[in-house]
Protein backbone atom coordinates (compact mmCIF):
# COMPACT_ATOMS: atom_id res chain seq x y z
CA UNK A 1 0.00 0.00 0.00
CA UNK A 2 3.00 2.34 0.79
CA UNK A 3 4.46 1.33 -2.58
CA UNK A 4 1.03 2.57 -4.34
CA UNK A 5 0.99 6.05 -2.03
CA UNK A 6 4.69 6.99 -3.21
CA UNK A 7 3.95 5.88 -6.71
CA UNK A 8 0.81 7.99 -6.95
CA UNK A 9 2.92 10.77 -5.30
CA UNK A 10 6.19 10.82 -7.77
CA UNK A 11 3.10 11.18 -10.81
CA UNK A 12 1.73 13.80 -9.24
CA UNK A 13 4.89 15.65 -8.84
CA UNK A 14 5.81 14.51 -12.52
CA UNK A 15 2.33 15.76 -13.85
CA UNK A 16 2.95 19.72 -11.95
CA UNK A 17 6.56 20.01 -13.07
CA UNK A 18 5.56 19.02 -16.89
CA UNK A 19 2.23 21.62 -16.62
CA UNK A 20 4.93 24.33 -15.40
CA UNK A 21 6.74 23.89 -18.55
CA UNK A 22 6.14 24.38 -22.37
CA UNK A 23 8.57 21.99 -24.95
CA UNK A 24 9.49 23.57 -28.63
CA UNK A 25 10.12 20.80 -30.84
CA UNK A 26 10.76 20.58 -34.05
CA UNK A 27 8.08 20.23 -37.08
CA UNK A 28 10.18 18.58 -39.35
CA UNK A 29 11.98 16.35 -37.30
CA UNK A 30 9.78 16.06 -33.91
CA UNK A 31 12.88 16.58 -31.76
CA UNK A 32 13.28 19.16 -28.99
CA UNK A 33 14.60 22.38 -30.05
CA UNK A 34 17.02 24.16 -28.01
CA UNK A 35 18.36 28.05 -27.69
CA UNK A 36 14.79 29.14 -29.30
CA UNK A 37 14.57 32.62 -27.38
CA UNK A 38 11.01 34.19 -26.74
CA UNK A 39 10.72 37.93 -27.48
CA UNK A 40 7.69 39.95 -25.30
CA UNK A 41 6.43 42.79 -27.52
CA UNK A 42 9.04 45.37 -25.87
CA UNK A 43 12.17 43.65 -26.94
CA UNK A 44 12.30 41.65 -23.50
CA UNK A 45 14.15 38.19 -23.84
CA UNK A 46 11.43 36.21 -21.38
CA UNK A 47 12.63 32.64 -22.45
CA UNK A 48 15.26 30.86 -23.54
CA UNK A 49 14.49 27.25 -24.15
CA UNK A 50 17.31 24.24 -23.07
CA UNK A 51 18.69 21.33 -24.38
CA UNK A 52 15.07 19.63 -23.85
CA UNK A 53 13.66 22.24 -25.56
CA UNK A 54 11.78 23.49 -22.19
CA UNK A 55 10.79 26.85 -20.94
CA UNK A 56 9.69 27.95 -18.11
CA UNK A 57 5.93 28.86 -18.32
CA UNK A 58 5.66 30.92 -15.39
CA UNK A 59 7.87 33.66 -17.19
CA UNK A 60 5.43 34.33 -20.19
CA UNK A 61 2.93 37.39 -19.28
CA UNK A 62 -0.26 38.50 -21.06
CA UNK A 63 0.59 42.24 -21.54
CA UNK A 64 3.64 40.90 -23.61
CA UNK A 65 1.80 39.37 -26.05
CA UNK A 66 2.95 38.80 -29.11
CA UNK A 67 5.48 37.03 -28.46
CA UNK A 68 7.76 37.08 -31.32
CA UNK A 69 10.31 33.31 -31.38
CA UNK A 70 13.53 33.64 -32.38
CA UNK A 71 16.09 30.63 -33.70
CA UNK A 72 19.63 30.57 -35.23
CA UNK A 73 18.91 34.80 -35.47
CA UNK A 74 15.90 34.17 -37.42
CA UNK A 75 12.27 35.06 -36.20
CA UNK A 76 10.24 31.63 -36.77
CA UNK A 77 7.14 32.16 -35.33
CA UNK A 78 4.83 34.66 -33.85
CA UNK A 79 2.55 33.87 -31.19
CA UNK A 80 -0.19 34.89 -28.47
CA UNK A 81 -0.32 34.20 -24.80
CA UNK A 82 -3.15 31.69 -25.13
CA UNK A 83 -1.09 29.73 -28.04
CA UNK A 84 0.78 29.05 -24.81
CA UNK A 85 -1.98 27.04 -23.50
CA UNK A 86 -0.27 23.65 -24.44
CA UNK A 87 2.34 21.44 -23.20
CA UNK A 88 4.24 21.24 -26.97
CA UNK A 89 4.45 23.86 -29.56
CA UNK A 90 5.90 22.41 -33.20
CA UNK A 91 8.25 24.89 -34.75
CA UNK A 92 9.08 24.89 -38.66
CA UNK A 93 13.08 25.45 -38.13
CA UNK A 94 14.27 24.83 -41.35
CA UNK A 95 14.42 28.03 -42.67
CA UNK A 96 17.78 28.60 -42.46
CA UNK A 97 20.65 25.53 -43.52
CA UNK A 98 23.25 24.98 -41.56
CA UNK A 99 26.42 27.11 -43.30
CA UNK A 100 29.09 24.34 -44.49
CA UNK A 101 32.79 25.46 -43.05
CA UNK A 102 35.05 25.37 -45.66
CA UNK A 103 38.20 23.25 -45.23
CA UNK A 104 41.17 25.02 -46.30
CA UNK A 105 45.03 23.51 -46.61
CA UNK A 106 43.77 20.21 -44.49
CA UNK A 107 47.81 19.59 -43.84
CA UNK A 108 49.73 19.12 -40.83
CA UNK A 109 50.96 22.35 -39.49
CA UNK A 110 51.34 23.98 -35.70
CA UNK A 111 48.07 26.50 -35.53
CA UNK A 112 44.64 25.65 -36.29
CA UNK A 113 42.69 28.86 -37.44
CA UNK A 114 38.49 28.60 -37.05
CA UNK A 115 37.54 32.29 -38.47
CA UNK A 116 34.02 33.09 -38.66
CA UNK A 117 31.28 35.35 -37.12
CA UNK A 118 30.35 36.08 -33.72
CA UNK A 119 27.87 38.35 -31.50
CA UNK A 120 27.41 38.72 -28.02
CA UNK A 121 25.07 40.63 -26.21
CA UNK A 122 24.04 42.14 -22.23
CA UNK A 123 20.60 42.36 -21.08
CA UNK A 124 19.17 43.91 -18.01
CA UNK A 125 16.10 42.60 -16.29
CA UNK A 126 15.59 40.97 -20.19
CA UNK A 127 15.75 44.14 -22.17
CA UNK A 128 18.65 44.59 -24.15
CA UNK A 129 21.42 47.17 -23.16
CA UNK A 130 24.54 46.62 -25.44
CA UNK A 131 25.00 44.72 -28.54
CA UNK A 132 28.12 43.63 -30.76
CA UNK A 133 28.70 41.88 -34.07
CA UNK A 134 32.01 41.03 -36.39
CA UNK A 135 34.01 38.34 -38.08
CA UNK A 136 36.94 36.95 -35.58
CA UNK A 137 39.30 33.78 -35.92
CA UNK A 138 40.24 31.58 -33.15
CA UNK A 139 43.63 30.50 -33.15
CA UNK A 140 44.30 27.00 -31.86
CA UNK A 141 47.37 24.54 -30.75
CA UNK A 142 47.39 21.83 -33.01
CA UNK A 143 48.63 19.19 -31.21
CA UNK A 144 46.93 20.36 -27.72
CA UNK A 145 43.90 21.72 -29.49
CA UNK A 146 43.59 24.54 -26.71
CA UNK A 147 43.29 28.19 -27.64
CA UNK A 148 46.56 30.29 -28.00
CA UNK A 149 44.84 33.65 -29.03
CA UNK A 150 41.86 34.97 -31.07
CA UNK A 151 41.78 37.69 -33.96
CA UNK A 152 39.00 40.30 -34.34
CA UNK A 153 39.18 41.73 -38.15
CA UNK A 154 35.97 44.26 -38.18
CA UNK A 155 33.09 44.56 -35.69
CA UNK A 156 30.12 46.91 -35.01
CA UNK A 157 28.84 47.64 -31.65
CA UNK A 158 24.91 49.42 -30.79
CA UNK A 159 23.64 50.91 -27.27
CA UNK A 160 20.45 52.42 -26.26
CA UNK A 161 20.04 55.73 -25.74
CA UNK A 162 19.61 57.18 -22.38
CA UNK A 163 21.52 54.97 -20.53
CA UNK A 164 22.16 56.55 -16.61
CA UNK A 165 25.31 56.49 -15.48
CA UNK A 166 24.27 57.60 -11.82
CA UNK A 167 26.38 54.48 -10.02
CA UNK A 168 23.85 53.84 -7.55
CA UNK A 169 20.66 52.79 -10.17
CA UNK A 170 22.27 49.73 -11.75
CA UNK A 171 19.14 49.39 -13.43
CA UNK A 172 19.63 51.65 -16.08
CA UNK A 173 23.69 51.68 -16.44
CA UNK A 174 25.58 50.87 -19.91
CA UNK A 175 26.64 47.15 -19.64
CA UNK A 176 29.45 47.14 -22.43
CA UNK A 177 31.66 46.29 -19.85
CA UNK A 178 30.19 42.66 -19.88
CA UNK A 179 30.35 42.83 -24.24
CA UNK A 180 33.15 40.11 -25.06
CA UNK A 181 34.02 37.89 -28.08
CA UNK A 182 32.85 34.39 -27.15
CA UNK A 183 35.20 31.88 -24.69
CA UNK A 184 35.83 29.52 -27.33
CA UNK A 185 38.96 28.02 -24.65
CA UNK A 186 37.58 24.24 -24.41
CA UNK A 187 35.81 23.65 -28.03
CA UNK A 188 38.34 21.21 -28.81
CA UNK A 189 38.76 18.99 -25.64
CA UNK A 190 35.00 19.60 -25.04
CA UNK A 191 33.93 15.73 -24.07
CA UNK A 192 36.90 16.33 -20.56
CA UNK A 193 33.43 17.96 -19.32
CA UNK A 194 31.70 14.63 -18.82
CA UNK A 195 34.20 13.69 -15.86
CA UNK A 196 33.46 17.16 -14.17
CA UNK A 197 31.48 16.95 -11.16
CA UNK A 198 31.06 20.61 -11.03
CA UNK A 199 28.87 20.76 -14.04
CA UNK A 200 26.00 19.20 -15.83
CA UNK A 201 26.76 17.31 -18.94
CA UNK A 202 23.83 16.57 -21.44
CA UNK A 203 23.58 15.31 -25.05
CA UNK A 204 21.31 15.63 -27.85
CA UNK A 205 21.40 14.07 -31.06
CA UNK A 206 20.21 15.73 -33.95
CA UNK A 207 19.30 14.43 -37.54
CA UNK A 208 21.87 16.95 -38.87
CA UNK A 209 24.00 17.57 -35.88
CA UNK A 210 25.21 16.58 -32.22
CA UNK A 211 24.90 18.84 -29.31
CA UNK A 212 26.15 19.52 -25.68
CA UNK A 213 24.91 21.45 -23.18
CA UNK A 214 26.96 22.39 -20.22
CA UNK A 215 25.77 23.96 -17.10
CA UNK A 216 27.18 25.53 -13.98
CA UNK A 217 26.18 27.66 -10.96
CA UNK A 218 28.45 29.75 -7.83
CA UNK A 219 26.78 32.19 -5.25
CA UNK A 220 23.33 30.07 -4.89
CA UNK A 221 23.03 31.05 -0.99
CA UNK A 222 24.95 33.59 -0.17
CA UNK A 223 26.16 37.04 -1.96
CA UNK A 224 29.59 38.10 -2.63
CA UNK A 225 30.36 41.81 -2.08
CA UNK A 226 32.76 44.37 -3.34
CA UNK A 227 32.82 48.22 -3.54
CA UNK A 228 29.15 48.91 -2.28
CA UNK A 229 27.87 46.15 -4.71
CA UNK A 230 26.16 42.84 -4.25
CA UNK A 231 26.77 39.93 -6.76
CA UNK A 232 24.30 36.78 -6.28
CA UNK A 233 23.12 33.63 -7.87
CA UNK A 234 25.79 32.82 -11.16
CA UNK A 235 24.67 30.24 -13.68
CA UNK A 236 25.79 29.46 -16.97
CA UNK A 237 24.94 27.22 -19.94
CA UNK A 238 27.09 26.60 -22.67
CA UNK A 239 25.74 24.92 -26.03
CA UNK A 240 28.22 23.43 -28.92
CA UNK A 241 26.79 21.93 -31.80
CA UNK A 242 29.14 19.40 -33.78
CA UNK A 243 28.71 17.35 -36.86
CA UNK A 244 26.45 14.42 -36.60
CA UNK A 245 28.30 11.18 -35.16
CA UNK A 246 31.72 13.08 -35.43
CA UNK A 247 34.35 13.11 -32.75
CA UNK A 248 33.72 16.52 -31.59
CA UNK A 249 36.80 17.97 -32.33
CA UNK A 250 37.53 21.67 -33.55
CA UNK A 251 36.95 20.44 -37.26
CA UNK A 252 33.99 19.03 -36.54
CA UNK A 253 32.79 22.43 -34.67
CA UNK A 254 29.37 24.24 -35.84
CA UNK A 255 28.33 26.63 -33.60
CA UNK A 256 29.39 27.56 -30.65
CA UNK A 257 26.60 29.50 -27.79
CA UNK A 258 26.88 30.72 -24.00
CA UNK A 259 25.25 32.55 -21.42
CA UNK A 260 25.95 33.68 -18.47
CA UNK A 261 23.49 34.73 -15.75
CA UNK A 262 24.14 36.91 -12.55
CA UNK A 263 21.75 39.23 -10.33
CA UNK A 264 23.88 42.36 -9.22
CA UNK A 265 22.83 45.52 -7.18
CA UNK A 266 24.03 48.45 -5.63
CA UNK A 267 23.77 48.11 -1.59
CA UNK A 268 21.29 50.84 -1.51
CA UNK A 269 19.01 49.30 -4.04
CA UNK A 270 16.25 47.04 -2.22
CA UNK A 271 15.87 44.64 -5.50
CA UNK A 272 18.61 42.54 -7.73
CA UNK A 273 18.86 43.39 -11.06
CA UNK A 274 19.05 40.35 -13.16
CA UNK A 275 21.93 40.56 -15.95
CA UNK A 276 22.45 37.49 -19.19
CA UNK A 277 25.55 37.58 -21.57
CA UNK A 278 25.13 36.22 -24.55
CA UNK A 279 27.92 35.00 -26.79
CA UNK A 280 27.89 32.92 -30.08
CA UNK A 281 30.21 32.29 -32.58
CA UNK A 282 29.51 30.25 -36.31
CA UNK A 283 32.43 29.04 -37.84
CA UNK A 284 32.67 29.26 -41.79
CA UNK A 285 36.13 28.48 -42.50
CA UNK A 286 38.63 26.40 -40.76
CA UNK A 287 42.83 26.31 -42.05
CA UNK A 288 46.09 24.97 -40.47
CA UNK A 289 49.11 26.94 -40.77
CA UNK A 290 52.50 27.36 -38.85
CA UNK A 291 52.42 31.12 -38.58
CA UNK A 292 51.03 33.09 -36.57
CA UNK A 293 51.15 36.30 -37.85
CA UNK A 294 47.04 37.98 -38.29
CA UNK A 295 46.45 41.68 -37.05
CA UNK A 296 45.05 41.99 -33.83
CA UNK A 297 42.01 44.63 -33.41
CA UNK A 298 41.26 45.52 -29.76
CA UNK A 299 37.27 45.35 -29.30
CA UNK A 300 36.46 48.92 -28.22
CA UNK A 301 32.75 49.09 -27.20
CA UNK A 302 32.52 53.06 -27.71
CA UNK A 303 33.28 52.18 -31.46
CA UNK A 304 33.10 50.42 -34.51
CA UNK A 305 35.71 49.14 -36.53
CA UNK A 306 34.83 47.73 -40.20
CA UNK A 307 36.22 48.16 -43.53
CA UNK A 308 32.90 45.75 -45.79
CA UNK A 309 29.47 45.86 -44.75
CA UNK A 310 30.12 42.09 -43.74
CA UNK A 311 26.79 42.09 -42.01
CA UNK A 312 25.18 42.08 -45.65
CA UNK A 313 26.17 38.72 -46.54
CA UNK A 314 23.33 36.21 -46.69
CA UNK A 315 25.10 33.84 -44.89
CA UNK A 316 26.01 36.29 -41.84
CA UNK A 317 23.94 35.39 -39.17
CA UNK A 318 22.54 38.92 -38.13
CA UNK A 319 21.15 39.37 -34.76
CA UNK A 320 21.07 43.11 -34.62
CA UNK A 321 17.96 42.90 -37.29
CA UNK A 322 15.80 41.47 -34.96
CA UNK A 323 16.75 43.93 -32.23
CA UNK A 324 16.33 46.97 -34.29
CA UNK A 325 12.57 45.68 -35.05
CA UNK A 326 11.95 46.59 -31.45
CA UNK A 327 14.09 49.41 -31.01
CA UNK A 328 14.37 50.91 -34.16
CA UNK A 329 16.93 54.51 -34.27
CA UNK A 330 16.83 54.16 -30.08
CA UNK A 331 19.52 51.30 -30.80
CA UNK A 332 22.94 53.50 -31.64
CA UNK A 333 25.35 52.08 -33.48
CA UNK A 334 29.09 53.67 -32.44
CA UNK A 335 30.81 55.48 -34.85
CA UNK A 336 33.05 53.81 -37.36
CA UNK A 337 36.76 54.47 -36.67
CA UNK A 338 38.67 52.67 -39.69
Amino acid sequence: MKKNYLMLFFVLMLSFINAQTITFISERTNKPLPKVSVFGKDGSIVAYSDIDGKIDKQVLKPDQEKFKLVHNNLTVATLSYADFNQDVIKIIDNVKDIETVVIKNNKPAKYIFVKGNFNSYVTVNNKLSSFTDGIITYIFDNKTKKLKTSRIEQYRVFKLENLSEDRKKTDSWDYDTFLEIPEMDDVGNILKYKEDKRSKFTELKGDRKDEVEITGEALQKKEFALFGYRFFDFKSILNIAYEKNSKKTLKDLLEYNKIVFLHFKHKSEPDYNAITVYGNFYPTEISFKNENNLEKIKLDTNSSYYTTEYWKDPEYQNMQNIFSSFFGADLKEQQNKK
